[in-house]
């Protein structure tokens, strides 16, 4: 039977966790209301974004902008990974990492042999994984998520449009969490670049079939519009993560408690069983010695 003293020892340290894991899903569940308004917020704007230049772009083959370039052999290829600066969210890197590394090694195998395929990191744990199984990984946003905004985002997706259009490289993809409840995160992967005409005309589900007048023209209000397009693409998946991350700290925080309580309770039944034991033992002894006394 454990020794009474490191069982009591056991019992505090359990309670100081259950404290520490309820005030950490107390403020997940605060950052969570504030990321889920943010990104409910952004959806009209990037919404409408994609309605009016997927009406831009209704019917065009090719537009002026070198964000539509085909090219004829896929050389090079960026991967955007979306992770988090911080842990203890359950599976929330991991799931969306396995996924990403399955989809490298299923469909880019070839490239990644022969170094022509590049990944930008989105946050510490990201970056982390990837350098760990010697991907090539060229740049990282340590701490991205410390200082969230819109700016810092445009900024790395100018960056990745330049290098496209510069043919430094020929598809860009982006990988993150996406949100769509408290508990379940949809791993998601899409094709961000080359701009399809066709999923950007897709993208006009209104019904209104108004005949519009252009000025200047259409090409350059496309052009001006598509940048804005691929950034609100990143900065959507860059919210969508965040608020993932919080709702998988949340609940995993809050299935720590309850685990942690029911390590408490069986410490308990297993202390008072020890202490019960040795009072037992104590009273055998000491009616031992009164009867060997009386037999004396």
């Amino acid at each position: 039977m454990a020794n009474l003293r490191d069982i009591r020892t056991r019992i505090t340290s359990v309670n100081n966790t259950i404290q520490i894991t309820k005030a950490m899903k107390m403020v997940a569940a605060a950052k969570l209301r504030k990321a889920q308004n943010r990104m409910v917020e952004t959806r009209p704007y990037a919404s409408k974004l994609s309605e009016v230049t997927g009406r831009l772009s209704s019917g065009k083959n090719q537009a002026g902008s070198g964000l539509f370039r085909q090219a004829e052999e896929t050389d090079r290829i960026l991967f955007i990974v979306i992770g988090s600066d911080r842990g203890l969210c359950g599976g929330f890197n991991n799931n969306l990492f396995k996924v990403v590394e399955e989809r490298l090694n299923r469909e880019f195998s070839a490239e990644r042999s022969e170094g022509r395929l590049d990944l930008y990191c989105l946050g510490k744990k990201a970056d982390a994984y990837f350098r760990k199984r010697d991907y090539q990984v060229v740049q990282s946003w340590p701490g991205f998520f410390d200082q969230l905004d819109f700016d810092s985002t445009a900024g790395i997706m100018e960056q990745v449009r330049n290098r496209f259009v510069n043919e430094t490289y020929d598809a860009v993809y982006l990988a993150f969490n996406a949100f769509k409840s408290v508990i379940v995160q949809e791993r998601t992967i899409k094709k961000i670049l080359p701009v399809h005409t066709e999923e950007l005309a897709n993208n006009d589900s209104s019904s209104d079939r108004t005949e519009y007048l252009y000025e200047p023209d259409t090409d350059t209000i496309l052009n001006r519009l598509l940048p804005l397009h691929l950034t609100m693409q990143l900065w959507g998946a860059v919210l969508e993560s965040n608020t993932a991350e919080q709702g998988a700290r949340m609940a995993a925080m809050d299935n720590a408690t309850e685990n942690a309580k029911e390590l408490e309770q069986e410490l308990r039944l297993t202390y008072n069983q020890a202490r019960q034991s040795a009072i037992t033992t104590e009273i055998s002894e000491i009616v031992s010695g009164a009867q060997a006394l009386e037999g004396s």
